[in-house]
């Protein structure tokens, strides 16, 4: 890693990175002390060709619901493929459902 201005670092990055952009931006950089558990496989990261990849959600870790002024609202914390538990997000239900349906086999209705 070499400093290339004030706020950017430019990475070496292995060879099957090689689409990928090698400058960042320092608020992108996260300090990394070490903890083998927070080491990403580079075999689990798909980089498409529009060099953006997306996190793929694995597992619904909580359930909960929010009061909204006069509605409630269905969230699940989920947890997606390079994360670590602490990382994991809150979503709104219905818009996971609807993208992730095997994350809820408990939910599915019989026909």
């Amino acid at each position: 890693m070499k400093r290339v201005d004030k706020v950017a670092y430019e990475l070496e990055l292995p060879a099957v990175l090689a689409a990928v952009h090698s400058v960042f931006h320092i608020l992108l950089l996260k300090k990394c002390v070490g903890d083998p558990a927070s080491i990403v496989p580079l075999e689990s990261v798909v980089v498409k060709d529009s060099l953006s990849c997306e996190d793929v959600p694995v597992e619904i870790l909580d359930r909960q619901f929010r009061k909204l002024r006069n509605k409630e609202v269905a969230s699940v914390k989920v947890l997606c493929r390079s994360q670590s538990v602490e990382g994991a997000t809150w979503e709104e239900k219905a818009a996971m459902k609807a993208k992730y349906p095997h994350l809820f086999p408990s939910d599915s209705t019989p026909s």
